[in-house]
């Protein structure tokens, strides 16, 4: 056997508990090089040992690396075909952009766990939440995850990064007094939208702005008293719009909220589609589409000042801290408070996974303390409630 062209070593960490792999050799320049493989699979370290001397011995170099930046075409190209929201196109992107900016535009087979945290620092420097930066990542781990499908990475890097589990966020929701002034609010209220319909189908059904705004007469069963929340194909009298996680469901509607349905909104169903997007503002859509000027974004929330006008209506009812996706929150809050469970609650809100729904539920039952000291007493028995007496101690 010929002498080797490429040495396989290893190297210890300080704290003698961990090694890794490095490669020495002499490249075509005639300069010594040593390369560290970053990880402590022997079997890997071999196939890297193998290739870069074959590298150096045929002068087969490696084509041009593909960089991060390479995968941000490739994430919109491989998703095309797949019913996934735009704006979670839109986030991946951002995250990556965001991650290149930090670490640079490194090679795949360059990155590292060690730049998950490097990035997770970094956006907490910034102000982001635990939580934001820990979805970040997660977006980042997917177009690594592309690079493994392409066989360019052998297993994705950041597979196995973990962090400490961000504390439980409490959700904002609106108790019934605020409910209350917040509807009674929208009756001298001139603005675009029907505010009334729209907030008491949202507090109803949990509905978020993007399905009630998308929502048409086809969507609605009033002699079942269902609605359904469906994705919108690009026809001649609707644009396309997709549903988050696209989580086609059924919702019921009371009675009460059908009929104002037909009574305030009726009319409209002879002019266009949609429950709640106003003629004038039908035409000038239509007219944009024409043009070529709307997009899929565009439909995500097609009517304008729409989070501008919702700000108004929260001072008017003198409701300091809130958005409009807080009505969603307090229709799952009372949900589970009215004893629904978390299963239900998950198909009716069409989240993708369970985790998002417990977590939300584990915030929302604000009465598990008094609850498990009912339980405590209940348990103790007459007995423990004596010893305390007897030691002067009054529950």
């Amino acid at each position: 056997m010929g002498q080797e062209w490429v040495k396989l070593r290893t190297r210890r960490s300080r704290d003698g508990q961990r090694y890794s792999y490095l490669l020495d050799f002499v490249d075509e320049q005639g300069k010594r090089r040593r390369e560290s493989l970053g990880h402590c699979d022997r079997q890997k370290a071999e196939r890297h040992r193998a290739q870069k001397e074959r590298e150096l011995r045929t002068g087969d170099l490696p084509a041009e690396q593909t960089r991060l930046s390479d995968l941000l075409g490739d994430n919109r190209s491989s998703r095309q075909e797949e019913p996934v929201c735009e704006s979670t196109l839109v986030g991946h992107d951002a995250a990556m952009k965001e991650f290149i900016n930090t670490v640079g535009d490194l090679c795949l087979e360059d990155v590292r766990r060690k730049h998950a945290r490097i990035f997770r620092e970094a956006c907490l420097t910034k102000g982001n939440s635990p939580m934001s930066a820990k979805k970040k990542i997660s977006n980042i781990k997917h177009f690594l995850e592309l690079g493994v499908q392409d066989e360019i990475l052998e297993a994705n890097p950041f597979r196995k990064v973990r962090f400490r589990k961000p504390a439980l966020k409490t959700p904002h929701v609106f108790d019934l007094e605020e409910c209350n002034r917040l509807i009674e609010a929208t009756a001298a209220f001139a603005g675009a939208l029907d505010w009334e319909l729209l907030i008491l189908l949202a507090l109803s059904t949990g509905m978020r702005r993007g399905e009630l705004l998308n929502l048409t007469w086809a969507d609605l069963d009033f002699k079942t008293l269902i609605v359904n929340v469906s994705a919108k194909g690009n026809t001649r009298h609707t644009w396309e719009w997709r549903i988050k996680d696209a989580e086609e469901r059924r919702l019921p509607i009371t009675k009460e909220v059908a009929d104002l349905l037909l009574a305030r909104c009726g009319e409209r169903m002879k002019l266009h589609p949609y429950v709640f997007v106003p003629a004038e503002r039908y035409q000038h859509i239509q007219e944009r589409r024409e043009q070529g000027k709307w997009t899929l974004r565009d439909g995500k929330c097609p009517m304008n000042n729409f989070d501008r006008e919702f700000r108004v209506l929260l001072k008017r009812a003198e409701i300091e801290k809130g958005e409009f996706h807080d009505l969603r929150r307090t229709a799952l809050s009372r949900w589970f408070a009215n004893g629904l469970s978390e299963y239900d609650v998950m198909n009716l809100a069409g989240h993708a996974d369970f985790e998002t729904t417990h977590r939300f539920y584990l915030a929302v039952r604000t009465d598990l303390i008094d609850r498990a000291r009912a339980a405590t007493t209940a348990g103790m028995g007459t007995s423990f409630g004596a010893r305390l007496a007897r030691a002067g101690i009054s529950g």
